[in-house]
């Protein structure tokens, strides 16, 4: 029930920015970032997503499918586009990968430059979700303990004024 409830709230909120932008506002950017999902051990240095990551792959694509996204961005690793992956796959879309080596400011920098005006769907890691909505200009979130799977971070970045975000949750409730 919850996860229904969270679903539609979120619908509600990111599918306001396409409305926002045929008003005229063409330049309201919307960012739904995320974690990757839950990451096996092996490879240590690029683990795939388990069996309940895989699954939080496919709640994604139920969060973001009527949400008007028009770009997937995630980074080189193997646990982040397979995060993606069902989304691009269901909304027709090419996933641009973004190298995770990029600071904050640069990625906020380069993404802003090429999706102005759109709604992006990012996936990255614990330790660069906070400081990239941060960057975007948005209050940046607390850090991501390692079991929190399951944040959603709605950014709408304006062309004059303060970036706001909205953080929700999606999938199965996560350890922390």
């Amino acid at each position: 029930m919850r996860h229904s409830l969270v679903v539609r709230a979120l619908a509600a909120l990111i599918t306001l920015a396409p409305a926002v932008y045929a008003q005229g506002v063409s330049g309201t950017t919307t960012f739904i970032v995320v974690r990757h999902a839950e990451k096996g051990t092996e490879p240590a240095n690029d683990p795939p997503l388990t069996a309940a990551g895989i699954a939080r792959a496919e709640a994604l694509v139920d969060l973001v499918k009527d949400a008007g996204v028009q770009a997937v961005v995630s980074t080189q690793f193997a646990r982040t586009k397979s995060t993606v992956a069902p989304a691009a796959v269901r909304l027709g879309l090419t996933t641009q990968v973004l190298d995770a080596r990029l600071t904050p400011k640069a990625t906020a920098d380069s993404l802003l430059a090429q999706h102005r005006g759109h709604t992006v769907l990012l996936v990255g890691h614990s330790n660069t979700v906070p400081a990239i909505i941060g960057a975007l200009g948005a209050p940046q979130p607390a850090d991501i303990c390692d079991a929190g799977y399951d944040n959603a971070y709605v950014v709408t970045v304006p062309t004059s004024g303060a970036a706001t975000v909205v953080r929700l949750h999606y999938g199965v409730k996560a350890g922390c």
